[in-house]
C-alpha cells in the first residue's frame, strides 16, 4: 500500500476499515502499516508515548494467517488499528507510566479485562497514548512526557485525561482509540477535538482483574470515536462482567449497535445551559450549540423543556476531592512498590503532591462521608429527573481551554476541582451519578475550535439512538482539523 492510500484510510471508520479487511480488499497487515504511516505523520502531536508495533504487526499477521478475517470468526472488528490509552488499559508485558515520572520504569504484569475484549474483537494494539498524571487532569500535558498538541489549535488543550487518544482520532492518526473517565475524561477530550465520547453507565464494563471498580464508582471507561457506530459498535465488544465483579449493569435488550437502526420513542428531554457549579457564565456559542440540538431534538419529535436538576455543588466537589486524595494515595503506594523507596516530592506534578499529602491525613470518617454525599446527591439528581429521559446539557460551559489551566496547584485538592468545575460544569455529574453520558461535537467557535455538547440518561441505548439522529440532522463527519493526517 502506497503512501497516499494509507493517508486517504484515515478518512474510514473502525466499522469501515473492518468490512474493507472482512472483503479481502485489504489484509490486517496493511491497515496497521497505514496506520503506523498516518501515526509517524503525526509525531509532533505527541499523541502516542509507547510504540507497540511489534507486537501489533505479529498480532496483524497472524490475524491474516490464520484466515479468520474472511469468516468472520476474529471479531466484529478484526483488523482494525487501535491505541490504549496509558492508564487503566494495561496490556501486561508492556509500559505503564500512566504520566507519572514516578512510575516511569513500570512495567504492567496483567492485561486488564477490557483489553481482553478488544483483543476479543479483533482490534490490533500497537501502541498507548499520552494521559496526565494518574488521570487527575481534564488536560493532557504530563511532564514526563510532554503536553500532547489538539489537532485544531496549538493554543488549546486536547482535553484530559483521555487527551492523548482523543488527539490520535481527531488527527486521523486511528478511527478509535480507549479512555477511561472519572469526572469527565473521555468527554471533555471528545469536546475538545471534535469527537464523539460516550460515558458508559457504571458497572457496564470491568474493571477486573485487579479492581472491582475505580474512584469508588465514578470511573467508567470506553472509547473516542469519530462516528456514533463505532462508540456502539466498541460498547457492544466491551459490555459485560468480569468473575468475581461487585455489581454490573443490567443486559441490554438490544445489541448497541443495533439499537441505533431502531425507531426512537418520543423522549422527555430537560435542557440546561447554565453550570451547577459557581463559575463564569456560558459561553454564548456554547449555550447556541445546545439549544440549536434541543431545536432538532424537538423538530425530531421529543419534547425539549428547560430546566436544570439542583444539586449541593459543595458536598458534590468536596466528595470528589476527598476520593481523589485516597486513590492518589493508593497509586503513590504503587510507586513506592515500582522504585523500592518512597518516591521523591520532584517525581510528581505539583497538584498531585498536594492531593497525595492531604491523602496522607484524610480520616476514615472524612472518606466514609464522601460517599455518603455521593449517593445522596445521587438520589437529589435522580429526583429532579424523575418525569424526564434525558438532560441536555454542555460539555464544557468554554471554548476548549488553553493550556497551563487544569493542572496546575490551587494549595488544596478542593481549590484544584473548583477550577476544574468552574470548565468542565456537568461532567462530573454523570460520574457521581453513575448515568450515562455523551458528548456530540454539534457546535463551532469563532475560532474554528469544537464545541461539544452533551447527553445524560440512565442507559447508553437511549443516548446511542438520540446521537444517531443528531449525527443524521448536525452531520460532523466532514470536519478536519489544521493537523489532519489523512489523504
Amino acid at each position: 500500500m502506497d503512501t497516499a492510500a494509507a493517508l486517504e484510510l484515515a478518512h474510514v471508520d473502525a466499522l469501515g476499515q473492518a468490512a474493507l479487511a472482512a472483503a479481502a480488499e485489504v489484509s490486517a497487515v496493511e491497515l496497521l502499516e497505514a496506520a503506523i504511516v498516518r501515526l509517524e505523520a503525526g509525531r509532533a502531536l505527541n499523541a502516542v508515548v509507547t510504540d507497540l508495533f511489534d507486537r501489533g504487526r505479529a498480532q496483524a499477521a497472524e490475524l491474516d494467517e490464520s484466515g479468520a478475517l474472511r469468516t468472520g470468526q476474529a471479531g466484529p472488528l478484526a483488523g482494525v488499528p487501535f491505541l490504549l490509552k496509558d492508564l487503566g488499559a494495561s496490556l501486561a508485558g508492556a509500559p505503564e507510566a500512566m504520566g507519572s515520572r514516578a512510575l516511569r520504569s513500570h512495567v504492567a504484569d496483567e492485561t486488564a479485562w477490557i483489553v481482553e475484549r478488544y483483543l476479543a474483537a479483533g482490534l490490533v494494539i500497537f501502541g498507548k497514548t499520552n494521559t496526565p498524571e494518574w488521570g487527575n487532569h481534564c488536560t493532557t500535558e504530563p511532564s514526563l512526557f510532554g503536553a500532547t498538541a489538539n489537532p485544531w489549535s496549538a493554543a488549546a488543550t486536547p482535553g484530559g485525561s483521555s487527551g492523548g487518544s482523543a488527539a490520535a482520532v481527531a488527527a486521523g492518526i486511528v478511527p478509535a482509540a480507549s479512555g477511561g473517565d472519572g469526572t469527565g475524561s473521555i468527554r471533555v477530550p471528545a469536546a475538545c477535538c471534535g469527537l464523539v465520547g460516550l460515558k458508559p453507565r457504571r458497572g457496564r464494563t470491568s474493571f477486573a482483574p485487579g479492581a472491582g471498580h475505580g474512584l469508588e464508582g465514578l470511573v467508567n471507561e470506553h472509547a473516542l470515536t469519530r462516528t456514533v457506530r463505532d462508540s456502539a459498535a466498541l460498547l457492544d465488544a466491551v459490555t459485560g462482567t468480569g468473575v468475581g465483579d461487585p455489581y454490573s449493569a443490567p443486559t441490554p435488550a438490544l445489541p448497541f449497535l443495533e439499537s441505533l437502526t431502531r425507531e426512537v420513542p418520543p423522549q422527555r428531554i430537560m435542557i440546561a445551559t447554565g453550570s451547577p457549579f459557581p463559575g463564569p457564565a456560558t459561553d454564548p456559542a456554547v449555550v447556541g450549540a445546545v439549544e440549536r440540538a434541543g431545536a432538532v431534538l424537538q423538530e425530531l419529535g421529543h419534547s425539549v423543556e428547560p430546566g436544570a436538576p439542583t444539586i449541593d455543588a459543595d458536598a458534590v466537589a468536596d466528595a470528589i476531592a476527598v476520593l481523589h486524595t485516597v486513590s492518589n494515595v493508593a497509586l503513590h503506594q504503587l510507586a513506592c512498590e515500582v522504585l523500592g523507596r518512597p518516591p521523591r516530592e520532584d517525581e510528581f506534578e505539583p497538584s498531585t503532591w498536594v492531593m497525595v499529602r492531604e491523602g496522607f491525613t484524610t480520616t476514615g470518617v472524612e472518606y466514609a462521608d464522601a460517599i455518603a454525599a455521593v449517593h445522596a446527591q445521587t438520589r437529589r439528581f435522580a429526583a429532579a429527573l424523575r418525569n424526564h429521559d434525558v438532560l441536555l446539557v454542555p460539555t464544557l460551559v468554554t471554548a476548549p481551554p488553553p493550556y497551563g489551566l487544569l493542572d496546575q496547584p490551587r494549595g488544596t485538592t478542593r481549590a484544584f476541582f473548583d477550577v476544574e468545575f468552574a470548565t468542565t460544569g456537568w461532567t462530573s455529574l454523570a460520574n457521581v451519578t453513575g448515568w450515562a453520558a455523551m458528548s456530540l461535537p454539534l457546535g463551532v467557535t469563532d475560532e474554528g475550535l469544537p464545541i461539544g455538547v452533551q447527553l445524560m440518561a440512565p442507559d447508553e441505548a437511549t443516548l446511542l439512538a438520540l446521537a444517531a439522529q443528531l449525527e443524521t440532522a448536525l452531520p460532523w463527519a466532514d470536519r478536519r482539523p489544521p493537523q489532519w493526517v489523512g489523504g
